[in-house]
């Protein structure tokens, strides 16, 4: 048996096109699309659901309230997004990708595999996928709320359309989730200008306010937000969990990094979003402050009602469906993250641009989410009451982010203890606030989201977990190659012409799709490749081989492949270059591809309690099978059944 034998591949074949603009200002203009949907559709709900609050609880609402919430919604906009976001948690990319889970994997090893978690996952993963599945359960209500809120100012138009509100909602949501499948590459060109006009028309109604009453510039001042809460103790704590709502897109800034890079991003914000989002929530304030009686709805109150009141309203929704699009469009690619990353069954994934690989499709997903959005539309009808169930996920989903950066600055960056823990107070002196004020939201609709991402959590331990378990068992049962290879070797009666590519494992263990294929048969072909893909938590594959290559003797070699998470695991065109290089009788357009598949047996007694096994039986009974996944030729796959239990 020779030494293992490793060699570069030419990343070309399985490596996702990133083709970008050369500016970075053309950059800028595409992210307003894409990255700056949901906090920027904010001004259509936040300060009309902090008024509501507050009256809410009965207090008398004056001049200073109106300036300790704007106050208190400017600094939570520099704070939050513009320092810890853009100044400081953006610079954590992974290979230019951003994300919780992207920044797990900036986390050194020790973290991520040490004990203290549950299930054999360790604290800090654990930690990662429970900000991830908590951002599914927010990611469901933006969309809703979202629409609705620019939906409901034709009630402002028009009090007769009140009641159509509700249905035009849910149709456009439908029209929304209906054309995922057919991808948004065409349309999503016009996202940027459009996200454009959304911006300078914020800031242009805002202008417009501010030049009547410009006296609430002075909110700008911090005493304003201290006062604030001087003045009204707890239920300062209840309007902060309404403020939050300012805040709750800054983590997709950070998720959809990737798409555009840090630069282009920071330059957007700075010059355009910032600004705009600004300029909105105190001209909003400056209309309060001259006629009260907005309250009821201050942004679409800031246009004359009539025509100009349809157009803003054709305009948000147009704003609204692109901040949605660009959050489906992230629980895709979360979802294809956490199932690469091993937290999720494998599930179809879709590729709807031939030149983009990032645009992808998840009928699962897909179907879900549709079904999310239009129930929490149905059930709260109103953006103010929906808006009750939001922004308690994201702010736990905020927690988590600052924990691991300061796991990345301390101890990957190498920043000194005092450095690093100023950081960390400075971010969660913000962030656990927002976490308390929204849970008093909890029953008030804060349970949906949790609920959502509660179950989230657990799916992905149960399945994090069974894998393992399998895992283990396969170990158990069967030694590596080269412990098995002499009790199989008697068994076999022929080695018939042509090759044989089996899936495995791993490298511990002999695949047991092959020791069964063995003791069935009898027979096995003269070239056998062991073929192992590793799912690396990279987003793709720069640095290091592509794949490496083991000679086992008697026509056995041993294939392991590396891809990135962001990269399609095509194995025809990569095993027919790894044969050319290195020498391997094996033509993949006629070799037989080996698959196993196990079915579970739930029972008492085993490495898993009876309800989470079974969960993980049907989980695994329903993910995706390895054949569509790694693009083998129908008409060459051969499937081996087996019953495990574990």
């Amino acid at each position: 048996m020779s030494a293992p034998h490793t060699h570069h591949a030419a990343n070309d074949s399985a490596t996702p096109g990133h083709g970008r603009p050369a500016g970075i200002w053309q950059l800028a203009l595409c992210s307003l699309g894409i990255v700056f949907g949901d906090i920027g559709t904010s001004p259509l709900y936040t300060l009309k659901e902090c008024l509501h609050v507050a009256s809410a609880h009965g207090e008398v609402f004056d001049r200073l309230d109106l300036f300790g919430i704007l106050s208190l919604m400017f600094w939570a906009l520099i704070v939050v997004v513009t320092v810890k976001y853009v100044m400081f948690v953006m610079r954590a990319d992974h290979d230019g990708e951003g994300g919780i889970l992207a920044l797990l994997a900036l986390v050194p090893e020790r973290f991520r595999t040490g004990p203290g978690g549950i299930g054999g996952v360790s604290a800090m993963t654990l930690l990662a996928v429970m900000g991830a599945a908590l951002l599914y359960g927010d990611g469901v209500i933006t969309p809703a709320i979202s629409v609705l809120s620019a939906v409901e100012g034709l009630a402002v138009a028009s009090p007769a359309l009140k009641e159509g509100v509700v249905p035009i909602t849910c149709v456009i949501l439908l029209a929304l989730f209906a054309i995922q499948k057919a991808g948004t590459g065409h349309v999503g060109r016009l996202f940027g200008p459009i996200m454009l006009v959304w911006f300078i028309t914020l800031a242009a109604l805002g202008v417009n306010q501010l030049l009547r009453e410009p006296t609430v510039l002075a909110a700008i001042s911090p005493w304003y937000a201290a006062e604030f809460f001087l003045r009204h103790g707890l239920h300062g704590l209840l309007i902060l969990g309404s403020v939050v709502l300012v805040v709750t897109g800054g983590e997709a800034l950070y998720a959809d990094m990737g798409h555009f890079g840090l630069q282009p991003i920071r330059r957007a914000w700075v010059w355009l979003v910032l600004p705009s989002l600004v300029l909105s929530y105190f001209g909003q304030g400056a209309l309060l402050l001259r006629d009260p009686a907005a309250a009821a709805n201050p942004f679409y109150a800031m246009v004359p009602s009539g025509p100009a009141t349809y157009a803003l309203v054709i305009l948000a929704s147009l704003a609204t469906v692109i901040a949605s699009q660009a959050l489906i469009s992230g629980a895709f690619s979360l979802t294809r993250q956490a199932m690469l990353l091993g937290f999720l069954p494998r599930v179809t994934i879709r590729h709807t641009a031939y030149d983009n690989e990032g645009q992808i499709y998840i009928p699962e997903v897909n179907v879900l989410l549709a079904i999310g959005c239009l129930a929490l539309v149905l059930t709260f009808r109103e953006s103010v009451k929906l808006a009750a169930a939001y922004g308690l996920a994201v702010t736990g989903t905020m927690v988590v982010t600052s924990i691991l950066f300061y796991l990345v600055i301390r101890h990957t960056w190498g920043w000194s203890r005092w450095a690093s823990l100023g950081t960390l107070a400075l971010f969660l002196a913000v962030d656990i606030p927002f976490l308390l004020a929204n849970m008093f939201k909890f029953f008030d609709g804060g349970y949906v989201p949790m609920l959502i991402g509660a179950a989230l959590i657990a799916a992905m331990l149960i399945w994090s977990h069974g894998r393992t378990a399998v895992m283990a068992q396969y170990s158990k049962q069967h030694g590596p190659f080269e412990q098995e290879w002499p009790r199989l070797e008697p068994l076999i009666v022929s080695r018939v012409p042509g090759s044989a590519v089996f899936l495995a494992d791993s490298r511990d263990h002999t695949p047991p799709v092959l020791v069964h294929y063995v003791e069935r048969s009898r027979s096995l072909h003269e070239t056998v490749v062991l073929l192992q893909v590793i799912d690396e938590p990279l987003p793709e594959i720069t640095t290091g081989p592509r794949y490496s290559v083991e000679q086992l003797g008697d026509g056995f070699y041993f294939v392991s492949f590396r891809f990135g998470y962001m990269e399609q695991p095509l194995l025809v065109p990569l095993l027919r270059q790894v044969a050319t290089a290195e020498g391997i009788p094996l033509d993949p357009g006629t070799a037989t591809f080996f698959i196993g598949h196990s079915e579970i047996a739930p029972h008492s007694g085993g490495r898993l309690e009876m309800i989470p096994e079974a969960i993980f039986a049907y989980l695994k009974r329903n993910a995706v099978r390895e054949e569509k996944r790694y693009g083998m030729p129908a008409d060459q796959v051969m499937e081996i059944g087996e019953q495990i239990s574990i």
